[in-house]
């Protein structure tokens, strides 16, 4: 059930992205070279070197929707997890070998290391998504340090060398409009567990209502303090899709330009100086997939808590 859950989730996130991009234009660079992005030494100077540009590029279009170079790399990750997915799942066996022993090996060490954290009972009806964001989140991150995405593209020979204009690959979560859709699918499916734990009165009484045992002038004293406290959660939590797709993005995008950056910093090196900085944006890749779903299982276990008997209701 986990599998076939985690199959839905991924399909879900890689469309995700069309529609947030579906109403940008632009069109694609005419085809003059297609090379690397390689640091060409010429009499005068360097090859020219632009900074990864902020916003994912178009690259093509199917029916009038827009292609970008992030959508390809999200929907090759997607494809190649649920290929892998099924391969390890389609022979079970007692003793797992292979492909399979890798992936009960992955779900049990995130199932037993969440299960410490939000409880067996809330774990078993989260788990699905926790699990298939951290898993998509690492790929797609690791996926954009394979070498010739961000340096293999369309571009034009200068006085300096070639120069990339529209690379045919771009990791996927350096574009906000990827990390963004994750961030507002957990808030969608944050919602309807919130609601699924507490009802509609409970989930309005865990914002506003006052805690601990007051009374007298000072329980209405705290009323009034958590009504004000209730609405600055409100905020809290609508902001609180921003804060994990800038976090992620962030993180990312700051990693591909800083390796960018390397490649062209000393041109006799260029094949050298990256290299550190490359086992260090794995590193990263795994602690930003680790950080996301933290802060995702986290808010879950706040919003689906009882105060007072300190375990966690469990959405039906």
């Amino acid at each position: 059930m986990y599998m076939y859950r985690l199959f839905l989730v991924l399909l879900l996130m890689a469309v995700s992205p069309v529609i947030a991009v579906g109403a940008a234009g632009g069109e694609v660079p005419e085809v003059v070279h297609a090379g690397a992005v390689d640091a060409h030494v010429a009499e005068g100077g360097h090859g020219e070197h632009h900074a990864l540009p902020p916003d994912a590029q178009e690259i093509a279009k199917v029916a009038g929707l827009p292609i970008t170079n992030s959508m390809v790399i999200t929907w090759t990750v997607s494809l190649g997890l649920i290929v892998l997915a099924q391969l390890g799942t389609r022979r079970m066996q007692m003793v797992p070998s292979g492909l399979q022993n890798f992936w009960e090996w992955l779900v049990e060490s995130l199932y037993e290391f969440l299960e410490g954290i939000i409880g067996g009972e809330l774990v078993k009806h989260t788990f699905w998504f926790f699990a298939t964001i951290f898993i998509f989140i690492l790929f797609t991150n690791w996926a954009g340090l394979v070498p010739g995405v961000g340096t293999l593209g369309w571009g034009q020979h200068g006085p300096h060398g070639f120069s990339l204009e529209t690379p045919w690959l771009r990791g996927g979560n350096a574009d906000l409009n990827m990390t963004l859709a994750m961030a507002m699918i957990f808030f969608a499916c944050w919602t309807y567990w919130a609601l699924q734990a507490n009802g509609a009165g409970g989930f309005v009484k865990h914002l506003f209502a006052p805690k601990g045992d007051t009374t007298g002038f000072l329980k209405a004293l705290m009323v009034v303090v958590f009504i004000a406290v209730g609405f600055l959660e409100i905020i809290s939590i609508l902001f609180r899709p921003i804060s994990l797709s800038f976090r992620l993005f962030g993180n990312i995008f700051a990693g591909e330009n800083m390796l960018e950056s390397m490649m062209v910093l000393v041109p006799a090196l260029s094949w050298l100086l990256p290299v550190p900085f490359y086992f260090m944006e794995l590193l990263v890749g795994l602690v930003q997939a680790m950080v996301f779903m933290l802060l995702t299982a986290v808010f879950t276990m706040l919003i689906c808590q009882h105060d007072d008997e300190g375990h966690a209701k469990t959405p039906h």
